[in-house]
């Protein structure tokens, strides 16, 4: 790719940038959030047909100006938001097999469902994981969601493979697995992969060249040395020198604020909980991928229905039915899945800041003013530091951190007493989550109770004051963050043996 520029209104988006690869290496394209990463594979994978400058391969000039001219030539891209790329009515199999779908014989058109389960199936098994391929996808969870899209892209045997994120929801168990089968699809398919992460450690693991792009240019370009630091590469893409880990600032904490009573999902998926949050509390909720941290996240808020127990707030039951009667009663929740939940992306920027607070925009006649929304909205985009050319400027467009920002700050509007974050770090680079922990530390500072589950142990240990360790649905150790570590915390999540 050489010369690759591209803008959309207001934003120039890439600027000349160059990037070169060979098949059988495995290439970290990487960059904070906005500076372009998936903008240039876009423009790569056909969906950006509007760029200038040249695409060649094996020498030869091409034209991508569309997802179907990049897979033509070879060009498989597997983006973060899984929910996007795949069809949740249909089933795994179908899902994996889709160009496979239909053999034309004749005049008629038939299904040989026996060579799409199959075919299904060994992709599946490539990758080491284990699905019924005939489950529907919108039954699967995240992580086997992102499973079915890397057995898609495998079984397509592409020239070029771009992973966008492909961890972010994974366990370490399932990265490992997929490390495996990048391996493999380069050494010995002579597959070319770029592999898009801010988990930077795993770059060292997988990657064998680097490329940095800041504000939508190349600032760094060259093989992983071991000259190569995690700390060179932050510089690079903040443009200055930065300490990743975070210095926590001891919040003066009251009483309590949130009280939950054996709490269980009608499900089964979680049961028996038993924790609370004070005034000013930051409370963890630590797991592995599979633990149930979703499930609790959204029992609490409503959107999944309590089988038993229940939330106390100031004293005050409200287990909630719906997640209407928990925004009433004071609670918020920053889900993982940010573009399916949290926000709406098809709505500009003012919309979707001010859409869980509505009734502060009603004049008399219950009317929305949508003068007091952008007044509130510009204020919100300067508190929180979101990258957006305006306040009109569509959701869908932004970075994965600017959403995130947006969809605190929908509830920031909304002015909650308990905010819950599900993984509220995932895909944003590191300058985004100091932000994100900032935030977070201004509102326990303000009083708030905050529940934050991650899988992301560091995290923990980085922002909470307690946290909890959830296995198998149930919580099976209360720890003090300042007396435990990294370990400890993963020896509970797996089960260890005195968990209880």
């Amino acid at each position: 790719m050489k010369d690759i520029s591209i803008g959309f209104p207001g934003v120039k988006a890439l600027s000349n940038v160059d990037f070169r690869m060979e098949s059988g290496k495995i290439y970290a394209l990487i960059g904070a959030n906005g500076a372009g990463k998936s903008t240039l594979m876009k423009v790569l994978s056909g969906v950006n047909s509007h760029y200038s400058g040249t695409v060649s391969i094996d020498g030869k000039k091409v034209e991508i100006r569309s997802p179907k001219k990049a897979k033509e030539l070879g060009i498989e891209i597997v983006y973060q938001e899984v929910d996007v790329a795949l069809s949740p009515s249909l089933s795994v199999a179908e899902n994996i097999m889709s160009n496979y779908l239909v053999n034309k014989m004749g005049k008629s058109q038939f299904v040989d469902w026996r060579f799409i389960r199959a075919g299904a199936w060994e992709a599946l098994m490539q990758l080491g994981i284990e699905l019924d391929v005939r489950a529907p996808v919108s039954g699967l969870t995240l992580a086997e969601k992102q499973m079915v899209l890397l057995a898609s892209a495998a079984r397509e045997r592409c020239k070029f493979l771009v992973l966008d994120e492909p961890t972010a929801p994974l366990s370490t168990t399932e990265t490992e697995n997929l490390f495996k089968v990048v391996r493999h699809l380069a050494k010995e398919e002579n597959v070319g992969i770029v592999f898009i992460s801010h988990r930077l450690a795993e770059l060292f693991e997988i990657c064998e060249h680097i490329t940095v792009l800041r504000d939508g240019a190349v600032v760094a370009d060259s093989d992983i040395t071991s000259d190569l630091t995690i700390n060179k590469i932050v510089e690079f893409m903040l443009g200055r020198k930065f300490e990743e880990a975070y210095n926590k600032t001891e919040n003066q904490t009251g009483g309590t604020l949130l009280k939950i009573d054996n709490l269980g999902e009608a499900a089964g998926r979680v049961k028996n909980i038993n924790l609370e949050v004070k005034e000013g509390e930051i409370v963890g909720i630590a797991g592995l991928v599979g633990a149930g941290k979703t499930e609790l996240c959204k029992t609490i808020f409503g959107a999944y229905r309590a089988g038993s127990g229940s939330v106390l707030l100031r004293g005050k039951n409200i287990t909630a039915k719906n997640p209407s009667i928990a925004v009433r009663n004071g609670l918020a929740l920053v889900p993982e899945e940010r573009r399916k939940e949290g926000i709406v992306v098809s709505d500009p920027v003012y919309a979707n800041i001010t859409i869980s607070a509505l009734d502060k925009f009603l004049n008399f006649f219950k009317f929305i003013v949508r003068r007091k929304q952008i007044e509130a909205t510009r204020k919100m985009i300067d508190n929180l530091g979101i990258k957006t050319p305006s306040e009109f400027f569509e959701t869908a467009l932004l970075s994965g951190g600017n959403q995130q920002k947006i969809v605190v700050g929908k509830w920031l509007t909304a002015d909650a007493e308990v905010y819950i974050f599900d993984e509220p770090t995932k895909g944003v680079d590191v300058g985004a989550k100091r932000d994100i922990f900032k935030l977070i530390e201004e509102l326990a500072g303000r009083g708030k109770g905050i529940i934050y589950a991650s899988c992301e142990f560091n995290e923990i240990l980085a922002i909470a004051n307690r946290a909890y360790v959830l296995f198998d649905g149930e919580i099976v150790k209360e720890v003090d963050v300042s007396k435990t570590n990294e370990k400890e915390l993963l020896y509970y999540s797996t089960g260890g043996h005195n968990a209880k």
